[in-house]
């Protein structure tokens, strides 16, 4: 089993944790990865796209003339495609793009991406993350005393508002609890800084 050193709030050791070989010490599967990364993805497109077709173009109700003895070509309303100002054909409509993965293949993914972050040491456990009030500067020295200034997720056990509001000014900080990890924010980020309460939670879900 891999073992992490863990750090307390203000950056010192306060041990080691053991962390669980089938989710944090796997092989990164890259190509199952980079599916879960285009699922989520494609879930995010707002899809709201849309044209009108010659049904929902305003005008055209009448026949601009007759059938037959004009010489012209046949025509039924001034909003058929052909014509300027006509509807479109085959353009886009309103629709959802999401799609969902086996749930086998969406629980190797997250561990691939948890495994990636361990093996390029990238992976920080806290023994834990608790603020009294919601400060900001009190959450950046923390950050900066476990070596953190980059683009970092930190993953809580449960969802705790402080933590979430004292970092949502600092640039490149998302916090999430263990319940909402996901591959698309494991990988978007250059650390990942988790509680050992939240490890526990996540391996207890996925081991």
């Amino acid at each position: 089993m891999p073992k992490v050193t863990m750090l307390n709030q203000s950056g010192s050791n306060a041990g080691e944790i053991e962390l669980n070989d089938a989710v944090f010490g796997i092989e990164p599967n890259q190509a199952v990865l980079f599916e879960a990364v285009v699922m989520q993805r494609a879930s995010m497109r707002q899809g709201t796209v849309k044209v009108k077709t010659r049904s929902e173009v305003r005008g055209g109700g009448r026949k601009p003339w007759r059938q037959k003895g004009t010489g012209r070509a046949r025509q039924g309303s001034i909003r058929s495609p052909q014509w300027r100002g006509g509807g479109t054909v085959f353009g886009p409509a309103p629709r959802s793009y999401a799609y969902k993965l086996p749930k086998k293949v969406r629980r190797l993914a997250i561990k691939s991406a948890l495994s990636s972050k361990v093996q390029d040491s990238s992976f920080v456990v806290l023994e834990d993350l608790t603020l009294d009030a919601v400060k900001t500067r009190e959450m950046a020295s923390i950050l900066k005393a476990i070596s953190v200034e980059k683009k970092a997720l930190i993953v809580t056990a449960d969802v705790n508002e402080k933590v979430a509001l004292s970092s949502r000014n600092i640039q490149g900080i998302t916090v999430v609890a263990a319940d909402g990890i996901n591959v698309l924010d494991v990988l978007n980020h250059d650390k990942l800084v988790m509680t050992k309460a939240a490890v526990q939670k996540v391996e207890e879900v996925l081991a």
